[in-house]
């Protein structure tokens, strides 16, 4: 019989247990009780500063998400929720009291990276919630046994579920949101959210997909095709640039399969968004699988080619054989990626496509991975993901004949050797371009800008460039970079209607809302300030104490 810490519960309310005492039952054993001795006041004092530390709302929370832009968007939606009831999310792992840790299923290593993150954080006695799609698809693993789940259609209620954790419960929310029985998308759109980056909104169009890949954990946590209506997206995008966003990214699992299920499909939802977007400002398509997006070619090619649109598609192939692509049920053959990769290059001159591939999915001959090396030599991608095949349990692929690991491994270093042996950049060297400049490089070293065709380009840290629509001379390309210098006369054009927020500050609130978190923040610094000075003061007058009692024994 499963404890009630390991039952799956739809709310908060159902954790009170049928065996509690009633009220009648607590009044008549009052008369048993025997008044206690009254405390000290330091004690009293003591036990008041413990209860504090346990009340939901003032812990800090730290948040680590792995995977894909739709985990970050959820992982974005939780901490703002977080933030705006109280909770203080921090940088720092060790300073925080929670961790809340967002995990990605698409690969064993990620999932390793977040179990032993779950480990540590019990080493270092942090309270523990996990969500994501490892946690939805599998949440009876052992190495989850007793933690707080979030669902992924369950994000709107993380601060019930962190409040809980807080108090020693346990609660798991998995359920899926539905409408007089049909699917929704997840939680609102609406919702406060801390952006990594305050100039890119994330937006979810979807979630799940129509497709059944073999290989794929993701659909056993993100399920089926559900898609958010147009207008809630239009208005979150509005939103997002009434908050100084300048570039906007769309994220779900199959963007090309929006709106199958409400009756609508990409291009219309893409040239409603078009008309929300300012002058300068820039917005990126999401992963497209190829069957749902032959029959929109011509007018994705017309989106594209939108000044305010990336001519960029990401476009997964996954294998050049048809043989591996009907074993991994990716419903396409090879002829079809190269239509739409043909086609788009005509229509859209100089697009960005990115690509994927897996080497030694099982069954995988050498002729089959030769006709994927030749499809890389052939097109050239600029931007290629090679993952090497991870069978993942309760999948069909972790059940197929598996390629020994040798030469998988083999295989992976061959094709990214055949990577690195082209250099796409070098003949941009010269050309004169207009870049969006929105994150500061790894190396704290230059900003990053991308331009038309989502290819990042390097450019001088000057504080007056960030967020903004510059022009720039390419004078050096590198494997995945270009360098551009700003043109001398050419002045830099503010795409945003308004002030960025600043980083960390939660989107989503009104002006009021703002004013009172700007007025909690500078609460907690003069409680701050106040406690550090006292123990200032508290250390300098035990100096001089010590120094008082030297002096007369001196004496």
């Amino acid at each position: 019989m499963p404890s009630a810490c390991d039952s799956l519960i739809d709310d908060i309310e159902d954790m009170v247990s049928a065996s509690d005492p009633t009220p009648h039952e607590r009044q008549s054993a009052r008369k048993t009780i025997i008044p206690r001795a009254r405390k000290r006041k330091e004690q009293l004092l003591s036990e008041e500063l413990q209860a504090d530390s346990v009340i939901p709302g003032t812990q800090k929370i730290w948040m680590k998400t792995w995977g894909c832009s739709h985990n970050n968007s959820d992982g974005e939606y939780m901490a703002g929720q977080l933030a705006a009831s109280g909770y203080k999310m921090t940088e720092n792992p060790s300073e925080a009291d929670l961790w809340l840790l967002n995990s990605c299923t698409v690969k064993n290593p990620a999932e390793d990276h977040f179990r032993n993150s779950i480990k540590r954080a019990q080493e270092q006695q942090k309270k523990v919630v996990v969500a994501g799609c490892v946690p939805q698809a599998q949440p009876r693993m052992d190495y989850l046994k007793g933690l707080s789940i979030i669902g992924v259609q369950q994000i709107d209620r993380v601060v019930e579920v962190v409040d809980e954790a807080v108090k020693g419960h346990s609660v798991r929310l998995l359920g899926q949101k539905k409408d007089g029985g049909r699917r929704l998308g997840g939680a609102r759109l609406d919702l406060p959210k801390i952006r990594k980056n305050p100039l890119i909104e994330i937006i979810s169009i979807n979630t799940g997909c129509l497709n059944a890949c073999t290989y794929c954990k993701t659909k056993h946590a993100r399920g089926d095709l559900a898609s958010y209506p147009i207008d809630e997206l239009v208005e979150r995008a509005r939103q997002s640039f009434q908050e100084g966003v300048c570039e906007i990214w769309l994220t779900s699992e199959d963007t090309g399969a929006y709106g199958r299920d409400i009756g609508t499909d990409l291009p219309t939802l893409l040239w409603r968004l078009v008309e929300e977007i300012p002058d300068g400002a820039m917005l990126r398509l999401g992963m497209t699988n190829p069957p749902y997006i032959l029959e929109h070619l011509e007018e994705m090619a017309k989106i594209l080619n939108h000044p305010r649109v990336y001519a960029f598609l990401h476009v997964p192939v996954q294998s050049a054989s048809d043989s591996v692509l009907m074993d991994m049920k990716r419903e396409y053959c090879i002829d079809d990626f190269r239509r739409v990769v043909d086609f788009l290059k005509e229509r859209v001159p100089g697009i960005t496509i990115a690509t994927d591939i897996i080497c030694g999915f099982p069954g995988e001959t050498d002729e089959d991975f030769q006709e994927t090396v030749e499809l890389v030599r052939l097109y050239r991608f600029p931007s290629l993901f090679i993952n090497q095949f991870y069978p993942r349990p309760g999948t069909p692929a972790a059940k197929m004949e598996q390629v020994p690991a040798h030469v998988k491994k083999q295989r992976t270093k061959e094709l990214s050797q055949l990577f690195h042996s082209y250099n796409p950049y070098d003949h941009k060297i010269g050309e004169r371009q207009h870049v969006l400049v929105t994150e500061e490089s790894f190396d704290a070293q230059y900003y990053v800008a991308h331009n038309k065709f989502y290819e990042q380009v390097l450019v001088p840290k000057r504080p007056e460039f960030k967020g903004k629509m510059i022009e720039v001379d390419i004078y050096e390309a590198g494997k995945h970079f270009l360098k551009g210098r700003p043109v001398d006369d050419s002045k830099p054009f503010t795409p945003s209607i308004a002030t960025p927020l600043q980083k960390g500050e939660v989107s989503g609130l009104t002006q009021r809302e703002r004013d009172e978190e700007r007025e909690r923040e500078m609460e907690e610094w003069m409680v701050g300030s106040t406690i550090k000075r006292k123990k200032e003061k508290d250390s300098e007058i035990s100096h001089q104490a010590k120094r008082f009692v030297t002096q007369q024994w001196h004496v």
